[in-house]
């Protein structure tokens, strides 16, 4: 019985994880695809105790894995994007079809890797890029084709997750728990792409795609990170009945399609409110099916193999299938895709969470909801805490409002003398609660 061949370039966390996973269950997997799955090449600049590769071939030239004649499929693992991205080109050239658990490489390039494999004959698969371990990308394109999706929201960074989970069950202060992320190996030494969003604008920017039946368009994702977030704000959330999570958000909204990154406060009662730590979770609300729930490891070496090696049983089995009858890369056929515009972040309608210190003076507070009011900004919730330094901690929640609005609210109230001009704002999602 032939084997399908795979090469694999890059031998860290995730290659070494794909390596004792293949190799582990060989037996289930062979019977899967109808025939064995056999690593014969691996591309990495080192090897790695963590998996055994005595029997494999090994080069220190990751291409000369992409150009192998007798490699059937290339499991792209070496991160980052200009490298990855000409490998994988390199290889859908020479007749290679692709596995990648690179996200940004995905969602920065994929129109391009698409084309180009589509161009070629071959396939590209990239579950892994999404979530880790679970297996979203394909519940998405497939489990739920029969839906349209009308939003997903997802806690789509782990390292996030444990930060502002750290912050809220110890009380301690954003710095301290990133440090302690860091330690544990959760951050990296510069955090930026948790922290900041890039990493879960990413994924949004796939998770959309097959959601929508849009292109891949990675600089349209309206991005905010978490280090502005106090104890003050986390306490302040759960004082309304909140939680704070730092959520990747996609809504077809029939007047374009919202793509956001940013924390966000969501009732204690919903279920994505549940998911504490490295976890991460993703919520699809279908028209058919209501709204779904996935969870599971973001991240790690054999959730993440999982994913990847799941992606090479796919393509395995797609050998012997036309490539017109293969599933299509976003789950939509390139000639069907939306050109749905993507909305700006001022065009967003939602609840907001304001915290503000204000000084302790007549009217001080009737000029703040003053402008509020000007400018179609509806107080929900108020409360004032006691003087701070010579300052009012004043925390509110608002009703629905254009962000378009909030923000010339917030310029306006910024800019009067009696008010400190650091003023925290973060979206409230009810998530069907």
């Amino acid at each position: 019985m032939k084997s399908v061949k795979v090469g694999i370039a890059g031998l860290g966390t995730v290659g070494s994880g794909t390596v004792n996973v293949l190799k582990r269950n060989a037996r289930d997997i062979a019977r899967r695809v109808g025939c064995p799955i056999e690593i014969t090449h691996i591309g990495a600049r080192r090897d790695n105790a963590a998996c055994d590769t005595s029997d494999i071939r090994l080069s220190r030239d990751i291409f000369a894995v992409a150009t192998d004649p007798d490699i059937d499929i290339l499991v792209e693992l070496i991160g980052g994007i200009d490298t990855a991205r000409e490998l994988v080109l390199t290889a859908i050239r020479n007749g290679k079809h692709v596995v990648t658990a690179n996200k940004a490489l995905i969602a920065e390039h994929g129109n391009e890797i698409f084309q180009a494999a589509q161009d070629n004959g071959v396939d590209v698969a990239f579950e892994a890029s999404v979530a880790g371990g679970i297996p979203i990308l394909k519940s998405l394109g497939e489990g739920l084709a029969a839906n349209h999706v009308n939003w997903l929201a997802g806690i789509i960074n782990g390292t996030g997750n444990f930060i502002l989970t750290e912050m809220e069950e110890g009380g301690r202060a954003f710095d301290d728990v990133l440090a302690e992320a860091q330690q544990l190996g959760y951050a990296e030494a510069d955090p930026t792409f948790d922290v900041e969003g890039i990493d879960a604008a990413h994924k949004l920017t796939i998770l959309a795609s097959i959601a929508f039946g849009i292109p891949l368009q990675y600089s349209k994702v309206y991005t905010e990170g978490i280090s502005r977030i106090t104890i003050e704000d986390v306490a302040s959330a759960a004082h309304f009945g909140y939680r704070i999570k730092h959520l990747g958000i996609a809504k077809d909204t029939g007047n374009g399609i919202e793509l956001r990154v940013h924390p966000t406060l969501i009732p204690k009662e919903t279920m994505l409110s549940a998911v504490n730590g490295v976890m991460n979770a993703i919520m699809i609300d279908g028209d058919a099916v209501g709204p779904t729930l996935f969870y599971g490891a973001g991240a790690g070496a054999e959730p993440t193999a999982s994913a990847v090696v799941a992606d090479i049983i796919e393509l395995g089995r797609a050998l012997t299938v036309d490539y017109d009858e293969r599933v299509p890369y976003l789950g939509f056929h390139t000639d069907q895709m939306s050109d749905e515009p993507i909305l700006t972040i001022d065009d967003v309608s939602c609840s907001f969470y304001l915290r503000l210190h204000v000084q302790d003076k007549t009217g001080v507070l009737a000029d703040v909801t003053r402008i509020l009011s000007d400018n179609n900004v509806s107080i929900d919730a108020l409360v004032q805490r006691d003087v701070d330094q010579g300052l009012v901690p004043i925390v509110m929640m608002t009703h629905v409002v254009r962000e378009g609005d909030m923000s010339a609210a917030l310029a306006k109230i910024g800019a009067l003398e009696s008010v400190n001009s650091d003023i925290m704002r973060i979206r409230v999602e009810m998530l069907d609660a």
